[in-house]
């Protein structure tokens, strides 16, 4: 990863709760601390493959960060502590049990599509945000 870059976020490109995820940690992000990728990339199922999770994925947002790899509940986490400011404060959640966050977390990303839609393809950046993206 790029020195600056602290965290790769890889996000469900169809989903229109992960692409409004993606939009909410971009406009709260200037350092460009975060890179993002579709999880139906190329790139994202190598990253999956690479920490041994099926490349298939889809089912969470995914972070890479300090080479570790975070789903669920703890991937959100993980993104809010580093984009920091007031966002770190997320990090006060780290002490509910993980079994509670993901019950809340997995029954959201179940219900994703149904709740906030599907897109027919994957996010295309601007080429303002181009580098932001694998």
């Amino acid at each position: 990863m790029d020195k600056k870059v602290e965290a790769i976020v890889l996000f469900d490109g169809v989903c229109n709760l992960c692409n409004g995820f993606v939009n909410w940690v971009i406009d709260r992000d200037p350092k460009a601390k975060v890179m993002f990728g579709s999880l139906q990339s190329e790139e994202a199922k190598w990253l999956l493959s690479k920490f041994g999770e099926s490349p298939d994925y889809l089912d969470s947002i995914v972070a890479i960060k300090n080479d570790k790899l975070y789903k669920n509940s703890r991937a959100v986490l993980e993104i809010c502590l580093t984009i920091g400011g007031v966002y770190k404060l997320m990090g006060v959640f780290l002490i509910v049990p993980n079994f509670i966050r993901d019950a809340v977390y997995k029954w959201v990303a179940r219900n994703r599509y149904k709740w906030f839609g599907k897109s027919e393809s994957c996010r295309i950046p601007t080429p303002e945000l181009k580098s932001r993206f694998l």
